[in-house]
């Protein structure tokens, strides 16, 4: 989770509590001519009615306060709630610009940290989405305090940021720190679902510990496909040889998964673009249509996981002599939660010992093979981002590279997964250069490459902030000394430039040493500018380093999960294809910038439920299996249909770890548990949109 002010704001989805069945909706707000209006308390906005939607709230911000908005308190004190798993309400965006609407639910007491829960809707101008909150109750105190290391926790209950759904006081709907005037329109708020409740939460902690068992898996809770014995895992082994033999390969494609009977276009040798009859394609090798459908985390360790400090978790982990030892390892990656900053501690990989139980001794090729076999069975073409080299190598699957590297920080930066490094310090392009020479007689050169990303949800914020972290970093900062000399060349004097600003800079070398922000608004123009300058920077310092040694493959950009329009121009400069990490309902809806036509590939999506055992739903939460499919169908039949959009990569290949990875991600995203099951259902509806998609893709 991150922290904005004093409002908690999950990443993830807040950890769905499971909801079976389909209690009847009630709804909470009725926005029609008989609201009364005046009971809406409104913060550095104005309030309205909107014939919209069969009656919709619509707010119209300032930007004076830090979080204008709306607070809609409940009718009669508060509601009781207790029956239903979720919240939910529609809003639209019916401003001019892209905007994040955040929905927070309070009970009594609620401070912004406390109380309550605060989820985040990033909305394009016109766009209308549904934000669904998880009535997310608490843990029994004595497990509770024995649970670290995960994001989401068993039964998705929480530790302390839970809610007593009995007693929810009010909703507050707002925008935080705005710069600029922001419009919305809210409507539908209901409450759904039905909540679940668990047996084991009445057991004591000597009951509940230990609580997952030699395959990974929770005790305390049954689900079909749970494996309980050698017997589950042969079974489900011979289940799937035979679904694979009958589903071997979608009708149609050549061996790279293109489009073997349809138009057949020049042939390269290698991946390219094309625009192809109003829509963006990728083309293969040989010259054919390629929509890259493909899946990410192709590898053996998707259920490692952190065991320091909570062996007690575990009530067979095995003995050091055993031949399953080999799959304890060590770690230190941990940005976040409890393993951050406490250096290297000690792993256990449940995946690959389940790996070895399902296949034997011969079970890493064995696995390898079976996963080019499952992509191409499942209507897949793409070995997708933080794959195995050992896997996509075997080119059998076009697949993608992720580059990853080092280099100085842009000091004043800030960002969820760390700062940005700074563009015109010389090691952003030395070790961009090491980490790309990696590929040299690997994947550079190859025909089976698709192209590079280069990072990964880096930190772009807002179209100056770049400017602003030059601004406030020390005085040593290259960046810095390249905008000072830039403002130098534009202003020739500091007087100049204290008119311009309205700053009281004593000199250029009173600037250098400062660290505070300059006005933002009247400084805008300037920080714009340098803001496009480094992004620019950022993106052809990158294409360059793909290209000195892959030239013949595709630069994919960054993989944007939030950003401005300013460096989407940027990128659209000097990359091939456009990458997004896009965690959405949908993507048939999604447009570039204003005067970009480009191809677009998103890095990653997903979704998760809570009905096989996990306990956290990842960034899409559904309610089951079945509604998991339907979205996933729906996303990319979608994505399809977007003229833009040249692939969909599921994060990820195999559910994480039931206790978290290093930074406590613990979701229900893959297509194979931990135990190496296949979820059918997905899979289904993945054959299902994959099979046909070329045909759909060129006749919509």
């Amino acid at each position: 989770m991150i922290y904005t002010g004093n409002i908690l704001i999950w990443s993830c989805s807040l950890c769905g509590l499971l909801v079976a069945g389909a209690a009847a909706d009630e709804t909470l707000f009725k926005f029609d001519q008989n609201f009364e209006i005046s009971k809406v308390k409104a913060t550095d906005a104005e309030v309205s009615l909107s014939s919209e939607d069969g009656g919709a709230l619509r707010v119209d911000t300032g930007h004076d306060a830090d979080w204008p908005g709306i607070t809609l308190e409940a009718p009669e004190g508060h509601w009781d709630l207790s029956e239903y798993g979720y919240l939910a309400l529609d809003v639209r965006n019916v401003g001019p610009k892209h905007m994040g609407v955040f929905w927070r639910i309070d009970n009594p007491g609620a401070n912004g940290i406390i109380n309550c829960i605060t989820r985040k809707a990033a909305l394009a101008p016109g766009e209308k989405k549904t934000i669904r909150f998880f009535l997310q109750r608490k843990l029994p105190a004595d497990i509770a305090a024995k649970l670290f290391g995960m994001r989401g926790y068993p039964g998705g209950l929480s530790k302390k940021e839970g809610l007593d759904a009995s007693i929810i006081s009010q909703l507050l709907i707002f925008v935080h720190k705005p710069t600029i005037d922001y419009s919305f329109e809210v409507s539908n708020i209901r409450a759904g679902g039905s909540y679940v409740s668990h047996d084991w939460l009445s057991m004591d902690e000597s009951e509940f510990f230990p609580m997952i068992d030699k395959y990974g898996q929770f005790i305390h809770n049954d689900w079909p496909g749970k494996i309980k014995s050698p017997d589950d895992l042969t079974q489900h082994k011979e289940e799937e040889a035979a679904d694979l033999s009958a589903h071997p390969v979608p009708d149609g494609w050549n061996g790279y998964g293109g489009w073997e009977s349809g138009p057949k276009l020049a042939s390269t040798g290698y991946f390219r673009v094309e625009k192809h009859k109003g829509k963006w394609w990728l083309v293969d090798p040989d010259g054919r249509l390629f929509w890259s459908h493909g899946i990410d985390c192709v590898h053996t360790s998707n259920g490692t996981t952190p065991i320091t400090d909570r062996e007690y978790l575990y009530r067979d982990l095995p003995d050091k002599s055993s031949p399953f030892a080999k799959f304890y390892g060590k770690g230190s990656w941990a940005p976040h939660n409890y393993y951050e900053d406490k250096g290297v501690y000690e792993t256990y990989n449940f995946t690959g010992a389940n790996l070895l139980r399902k296949y034997g001794e011969d079970w890493y090729k064995e696995s390898a093979d079976m996963a080019h076999r499952r992509l191409r069975s499942w209507g897949m073409n793409t070995i997708a981002n933080w794959s195995s080299n050992d896997i996509f190598l075997m080119r059998k699957t076009p697949y993608v590279v992720s580059i990853g590297f080092g280099g100085r920080k842009l000091e004043g930066s800030q960002g969820y997964w760390g700062k940005f490094r700074d563009v015109f310090d010389p090691s952003f392009k030395e070790e961009l250069r090491k980490s790309m020479a990696w590929q040299k007689d690997k994947s550079a050169g190859d025909p089976w490459c698709i192209g590079y990303f280069v990072d990964n949800e880096i930190a772009w914020g807002d179209e100056l902030s770049l400017a602003v972290a030059a601004l406030t970093s020390p005085a040593d900062q290259p960046a810095k000394r390249v905008f000072i000399d830039d403002l130098k060349a534009k202003y020739e004097t500091i007087g100049n430039l204290n008119q311009a600003w309205d700053s009281q800079y004593a000199s250029w070398d009173d600037l250098l040493g400062q660290r505070e922000e300059p006005d933002k608004k009247k400084a805008y123009d300037d920080l714009a500018d340098f803001y496009t300058k480094s992004a620019e920077m950022y993106f052809k310092t990158c294409r360059d380093a793909v290209k000195e040694i892959a030239p013949n493959s595709l630069y994919l950009g960054c993989r944007f999960s939030s950003v401005n329009d300013r460096a989407v121009a940027a990128s659209a400069k000097y990359c091939d294809v456009i990458s997004y990490n896009f965690y959405r309902p949908e993507v048939k809806s999604v447009r570039l910038p204003n005067g970009i036509d480009m191809p677009v590939i998103i890095g990653e999506f997903h979704f998760g439920a809570l009905d096989r055992g996990m306990f956290h739903t990842g960034l899409g939460p559904v309610e089951n299996q079945a509604e998991r499919a339907k979205a996933y169908e729906t996303y990319v039949s979608g994505a399809l249909e977007n003229p833009w959009i040249v692939g969909t990569h599921w994060f990820q290949y195999g559910d994480q770890a039931t206790t978290g990875r290093g930074d406590g991600e613990n979701y229900q995203i893959g297509f194979l548990d931990v135990v190496d099951t296949p979820y059918v259902e997905t899979i289904k509806a993945c054959r299902e949109v994959g099979y046909s998609m070329y045909e759909k893709r060129l006749t919509d």
